[in-house]
């Protein structure tokens, strides 16, 4: 085969690129079939030579029978209306002039000019499922409607136009349902087809159609359940679902900067009201300072009480959802915590008459994480912003602050919220 190609591209003056992959290392190491890891190997270098030659698009020669096998693969492997409306003439940068036309229509034109071919020989071998659905699967279809092909490319012109309205309503449905924390378990049941709306949610997310069935039956049930694709996670917690990225387990690291200051403590000395920033009595942090996450069975006293008070206790009674309570981190004096950062401190270490060095901990600024560009957005700048502190959802969940910055208005989200939340 690549024999073939270099001769014909010599002949033509057509410059030729060339690449070996271990197509079965990348499988076995990414978990996913042979087809899925070529797919991704040969995509994946497209679009470097792409950028190397300063081209603006891939041209791809998928062809209307292509699209056929496409059809009846997803709908054989469960897929909603999308799935069903077969390889797309666009898709971002990659393009396929071809998919107009069959099979039959290329070998009758190459012929008519004269010019040579050669078939991949695997495409006459039954060992993967296109294969198995090109030789197998649609000759027998063929049997009961020689025209076959021809109607399922009919159905999926016709299913593109009704895509179009049910994607207007799934995205309708998305503003009253999807909040930056999740999706609203009693808005969805109020919709008229919640089983319909998760699949188009979560199906793009890598959950599969059990999965999302699984899913839908826990809405009714306890907090606390989770649920697990490659690269998100769906979590039931009381009145919402909450999704997430799942985080590479690099260890634990402190997801803000702590900025440290000490100073006399004087008379017109003022405690800060603000969660952001801790104060405390210099003497009492007399043990070694280390930042952990909170961990089960941790105690703390908080300010202004006497007694110990489980973390746990404290983070439920705030109506921390289970990602939250994932996320809060303590600061602890040796063994003892001292503050529940972001939240409250502990009250052995609080200033009093005595004191006569303070130590304030103040959480650092946010910062600018990721550009996001909108074809919704006309020409209006995005931004992901991470705060210092991952704020409760009563405090600023739902707050939102607009700037200018270069002429372009700047969204400002809370910590933990994906630009896909952030409202257009």
């Amino acid at each position: 085969d690549e024999r073939f190609v270099r001769q014909l591209c010599q002949k033509y003056g057509i410059r030729l690129h060339t690449i070996d992959f271990n197509t079965t290392q990348y499988a076995t190491e990414k978990r996913i079939s042979i087809e899925m890891a070529a797919r991704e190997l040969r995509y994946n270098w497209f679009e470097k030579i792409k950028e190397e030659c300063g081209a603006h698009v891939i041209a791809v020669a998928h062809h209307q029978d292509d699209s056929v096998e496409t059809m009846l693969l997803n709908l054989i492997r469960g897929t909603g209306i999308t799935g069903l409306l077969g390889i797309r003439p666009r898709n971002g940068a990659i393009v396929r002039p071809l998919l107009c036309i069959n099979r039959e229509e290329i070998i009758r034109y190459l012929q008519q000019i004269g010019q040579d071919f050669v078939t991949d020989s695997t495409n006459l071998e039954d060992e993967y499922t296109r294969n198995k659905i090109r030789l197998n699967l649609l000759p027998l279809m063929q049997e009961i409607n020689p025209s076959v092909k021809n109607s399922l490319i009919e159905t999926s012109n016709h299913l593109n136009d009704v895509a179009t309205i049910y994607n207007k309503v799934i995205d309708e449905a998305k503003t009253r349902i999807i909040t930056p924390e999740g999706i609203r378990i009693d808005a969805l049941l109020d919709e008229p087809a919640p089983d319909a709306f998760l699949f188009e949610t979560l199906h793009p997310l890598g959950f599969n159609s059990a999965q999302i069935k699984d899913i839908a039956n826990s809405l009714h049930g306890q907090s606390g359940k989770q649920f697990v694709s490659k690269e998100w996670r769906v979590i039931k917690d009381r009145n919402l679902l909450l999704l997430e990225t799942i985080q590479p387990e690099d260890g634990p690291a402190l997801p803000y900067q702590l900025i440290k200051e000490e100073r006399e403590f004087t008379p017109d000395f003022r405690i800060p009201r603000e969660k952001e920033t801790a104060c405390f009595d210099a003497d009492k942090l007399n043990e070694e300072i280390h930042c952990r996450k909170w961990q089960a069975g941790d105690t703390f006293i908080p300010f202004g009480m006497t007694g110990k008070k489980k973390i746990s206790d404290y983070l439920t009674d705030r109506k921390f959802s289970i990602s939250q309570k994932e996320r809060q981190w303590v600061l602890c004096c040796g063994e003892r915590i001292a503050w529940l950062i972001g939240e409250r401190t502990d009250n052995r270490f609080r200033i009093d008459e005595t004191t006569k060095r303070v130590i304030i901990y103040k959480i650092g600024n946010f910062c600018f994480l990721k550009h996001s560009d909108s074809k919704e957005a006309k020409g209006v700048s995005y931004f992901l912003a991470l705060f210092a502190h991952a704020f409760t959802q009563a405090q600023h969940l739902m707050h939102f602050s607009a700037f200018v910055f270069s002429s372009s208005p700047l969204v400002i989200a809370p910590a933990g919220q994906r630009a896909a939340q952030i409202p257009q």
